[in-house]
């Protein structure tokens, strides 16, 4: 299936789809200037911006950027929220066709394709195959090729006018990893190849949704020529299983071949054959074929986190509901893991308040009245 009719772009301008476009851009941040400043006036702000993207003058504003440094220092660009609108105005209406070309186990920016999700599959693998390859790319969003992604996204989409959105968006960004990656030579290469735009803002809904797309290529190939049986990928992160320890090694090759096609590196060091039952190391965990263990890091990183909440609640600085919601976070996830004595032993040590008791509502005066 592809995007050929004239009448996607028009989808994408919709006023029913701006609406939920915004809808989704401002969930869990209504509270947050950006969002509450495009919201005052909401109606007369989309319908600028539909005007523009019809009229072809929209033009994504300056990105801000900042540093985080859990699990690993990444640099994060966020977009101007009407710029995000459009995000989600683009995705709503291509993102399903794109979807419905994917392999079932790729992960990530998918729904019912969360962490959880690829942990369970990656478990369901571990306990049918003796060994595993696993792998993972080279600053993999500030490494992927425009030129090659705006390739893979014109077989599908074959609207000009969506494309046309496309390339401004994948513009808007190509600044932003230029201090970041050192340039990388492939074969083949000429003089001018370290000039060739790439980078994806990590941030952005597009990049993320884009990720699955670059890398679908190389699902296939995995799935149909190296006819791998057991195989799935969560972002950049992959995993490879066999019986065949040699095989194995054999599909490394390949992997890092294809790849380079796609203008990416793995960690090559990294990339050991390995039996299943020393465990994988997945997003977090370490999965054996019966159980999951933790990280350590995982730990080391929510008890300072927690040390530093039950101070600041200690302060006034955060309510009540803050650290709540901060502890239940962190449970919610842990919990696909063996972690029940692991929970015992930080929360005996860095022990929760009791919640506030809720103060009495006072009286109407109807009720003063009457009581």
């Amino acid at each position: 299936m592809t995007i050929s009719s004239g009448t996607t772009f028009a989808s994408i301008l919709e006023w029913e789809n701006l609406v939920n476009a915004f809808r989704k851009a401002a969930k869990g941040k209504r509270g947050r200037p950006p969002a509450a400043r495009f919201e005052v006036g909401v109606a007369d702000r989309l319908i600028d911006l539909q005007r523009e993207l019809r009229d072809g003058t929209y033009a994504p504003g300056a990105y801000r950027h900042f540093f985080i440094h859990e699990p690993k220092r990444r640099l994060i660009s966020a977009a101007p929220f009407r710029d995000r609108v459009v995000h989600h105005a683009l995705c709503n209406r291509i993102e399903p066709v794109f979807d419905a070309r994917f392999i079932p186990d790729s992960y990530a920016n998918r729904r019912r394709k969360g962490t959880h999700a690829a942990l369970d599959r990656l478990q369901q693998f571990a306990r049918r195959w003796r060994y595993v390859l696993r792998m993972d790319v080279v600053k993999h969003f500030p490494s992927l090729d425009h030129a090659i992604l705006t390739d893979e996204i014109a077989r599908v989409v074959q609207d000009e006018r969506t494309l046309w959105l496309v390339r401004i968006i994948l513009d808007s960004g190509k600044d932003t990893f230029a201090d970041e990656v050192e340039p990388v030579v492939f074969p083949g290469d000429d003089l001018f190849a370290a000039l060739r735009p790439r980078g994806l803002p990590i941030g952005n809904l597009t990049s993320q949704f884009w990720s699955n797309v670059y890398l679908n290529p190389f699902d296939w190939f995995v799935k149909r020529e190296l006819r791998c049986p057991a195989y799935l990928r969560y972002v950049d992160d992959f995993a490879l299983f066999g019986d065949d320890k040699s095989q194995l090694w054999e599909w490394k090759s390949a992997v890092i071949e294809r790849l380079q096609r796609l203008r990416l590196t793995i960690h090559e060091s990294q990339a050991q054959v390995a039996p299943v039952k020393d465990g994988i190391p997945w997003l977090g965990f370490v999965v054996y074929p019966d159980h999951r263990r933790l990280k350590r890091r995982n730990v080391v990183k929510f008890t300072r986190r927690l040390r530093r909440n039950l101070d600041l609640y200690d302060k006034d600085a955060i309510s009540f509901a803050e650290l709540d919601a901060s502890v239940k976070g962190w449970v919610n996830h842990v919990r696909y893991a063996d972690t029940w004595g692991l929970r015992q032993h930080v929360f005996s040590r860095h022990p929760l308040p009791d919640p506030p008791k809720p103060k009495p509502r006072r009286k109407t005066r109807s009720q003063r009245l009457y009581t």
